[in-house]
């Protein structure tokens, strides 16, 4: 694949940083597990008439030594997926980590159509994801986001209902979701386990789950005997380690919501390949919902 954009996600930062201690996996890594462009070259078994295709990738980078911060990748002809014409390069390069890790979580436990779904932090990458994939699904989406700035947002994802939290007691949002979902909730995607656990198993209805990809504390207390009581199911999800049939029916699903004319990301900021540390370090420092890319070819 001739490369276009190249995605930068928190995972990148982590993997660069070595924030959970796996070492260096490879003697030589190019980094970066996202990316589009156009199909350049195809391998034995693959149609000859996929040279030419407009495609997004995912898992550049996962368990293989070269991603997409380099002018051409090479990955297997499943993860290379078709983008349709309409939606540009610097969105298809957003996609993988965060689109994949949002399917799963929406998905993973039970089918959500007809179901309430709430989604914590709704304006984050995989948090808008899985607000616009949950609606797609059938589900009823609830969102929460920090600010009245950030309602606007979520509600373009595609939820149904908003809840601002910033400075406001956890007992007061509980009520506002109760108030809005009198029976609780049957499912929430979770960007902060440990800040919220708490709040969640108040809201979770009986038989509930729960699917969560990131958290701030590492080793997060767990209250057990109220997820006993309520026979919670938790699934802690990694984006690298899923089933690989997953990851295709979440890029199917991806692209369904992107025909669906989901909003997309936010690109906050756009860097040359030449200036990749510059971006590393502004993901680093950022505060903000918005996407890093690297612009690699500038022909597209």
């Amino acid at each position: 694949m001739r490369v276009a954009v190249s995605g930068v996600n928190p995972g990148d930062i982590k993997k660069r940083q070595d924030a959970f201690d796996y070492g260096m996996p490879f003697p030589r890594v190019i980094p970066h597990s996202d990316g589009a462009g156009t199909i350049d070259k195809v391998g034995a078994g693959v149609p000859q008439d996929r040279v030419g295709e407009r495609v997004w990738c995912y898992g550049a980078q996962a368990y293989r030594p070269f991603g997409t911060a380099a002018e051409y990748v090479v990955v297997p002809s499943s993860q290379a997926v078709r983008l349709a014409d309409a939606v540009p390069f610097e969105q298809g390069a957003c996609l993988g980590i965060p689109g994949i890790t949002a399917h799963r979580a929406v998905h993973v436990a039970a089918p959500v159509s007809g179901r309430v779904v709430l989604v914590q932090g709704g304006t984050g990458a995989v948090a808008s994801c899985a607000v616009g994939l949950a609606r797609l699904a059938g589900a009823r989406v609830l969102a929460t986001v920090r600010s009245n700035a950030e309602a606007s947002a979520a509600r373009e994802a595609g939820a149904h209902e908003v809840i601002e939290c910033g400075g406001r007691p956890a007992e007061a949002v509980v009520k506002e979701i109760f108030a809005l979902s009198p029976s609780g909730v049957d499912h929430i995607v979770e960007v902060a386990f440990s800040a919220n656990i708490a709040t969640d198993i108040e809201v979770l209805a009986n038989g509930g789950s729960l699917a969560t990809y990131a958290t701030g504390s590492a080793t997060p207390s767990i209250p057990f005997w109220p997820l006993v009581f309520k026979n919670v199911r938790i699934f802690f999800l990694g984006s690298d380690d899923f089933p690989s049939e997953a990851k295709v029916e979440a890029a199917r699903g991806i692209n369904a919501l992107l025909e669906a004319r989901w909003p997309g990301f936010k690109i906050e900021e756009r860097f040359t390949l030449a200036d990749i540390a510059q971006a590393h370090e502004r993901l680093e420092t950022r505060r903000g919902t918005g996407r890093v890319v690297l612009l690699i070819d500038p022909r597209n």
